[in-house]
């Protein structure tokens, strides 16, 4: 057993999609959530910034008691993971290899689409990974940059015609070449899950990162018998822009209550 916390962080909300995860989970454990906000998106930066940014992030949450540290974001599970676990003594988990693997073995006809920020998509980490599990597996790849800058503004709803015509222009290759699985290859995704559904078609599987990853922490932390003994955690968040906008998003994605008075500010510049 081990009481202290899960640290979470992502480049803005997206990562909200893995702690709704690790609650459904995990219920017990307290977990310290940084978005980094002020920065968002991560998905356009070289390689050279996105190493320093998470590095950052980590520094800040490691002002806190953790016994690991949850990587809630594509672009930096596939950029800067290696270097995170090598650079720090708790283990450090992201939701890449946890979703390629799932993917891997859903497809029926070996057709997977991968969905995911430029640094993601352009990385190739994903598709190495599938063709681990499943070396047959054919993989269409598709960057979707503007995604999570409307999720983070809040079009994520069907109806939306904003987001209903991103969805289609991006997607489309995809439903054409005959995907029956499609990777959400960054946690911002699964909040567009219901349009993504409703466009791709019942047809095809789609496999959300933030869920994996969460199963794979909620594994790992099992086999460690580091599962904390508590009935219900505590949650704490931090970001590195404005309270407000912040509380008001992660009360719609978390499906409860985030006061403002909740959330702290970070200038993560001094990390």
């Amino acid at each position: 057993m081990d009481k202290r916390a899960i640290g979470v962080f992502d480049s803005g909300l997206g990562g909200l999609t893995t702690v709704r995860e690790l609650h459904q989970l995990l219920p017990g454990e307290e977990i310290v959530y940084f978005g980094d906000t002020g920065r968002v998106p991560y998905g356009s930066r070289s390689a050279e910034t996105i190493v320093k940014y998470a590095r950052q992030d980590v520094a800040f949450l490691r002002t806190f008691d953790l016994k690991a540290i949850v990587i809630a974001c594509g672009t930096v599970s596939t950029t800067a993971l290696e270097v995170l676990a090598a650079e720090n003594p708790m283990p450090v988990l992201g939701v890449v290899a946890p979703a390629a693997q799932a993917a891997a073995r859903a497809t029926r006809n070996g057709t997977i689409g991968l969905i995911g920020t430029q640094a993601s998509i352009r990385s190739g980490a994903y598709e190495r990974l599938i063709r681990q599990e499943n070396p047959g597996a054919r993989v269409l790849a598709q960057p979707c940059p503007l995604f999570v800058p409307l999720v983070e503004n809040g079009r994520f709803r069907r109806g939306d015609i904003v987001i209903e015509t991103m969805v289609a222009e991006y997607l489309a290759p995809l439903k054409e070449a005959g995907v029956d699985t499609l990777v959400l290859g960054c946690t911002h995704y699964p909040l567009l899950e219901e349009v993504i559904a409703a466009y791709m078609g019942p047809q095809v599987r789609l496999i959300n990162a933030g869920a994996e990853g969460a199963r794979a922490v909620a594994e790992a932390l099992s086999r460690g018998d580091a599962l904390s003994p508590a009935a219900e955690g505590r949650y704490r968040y931090f970001v590195s822009d404005r309270q407000a906008d912040f509380s008001h998003l992660a009360s719609i994605f978390l499906g409860w209550e985030v006061a403002e008075s909740a959330v702290g500010q970070v200038d993560i510049s001094r990390y």
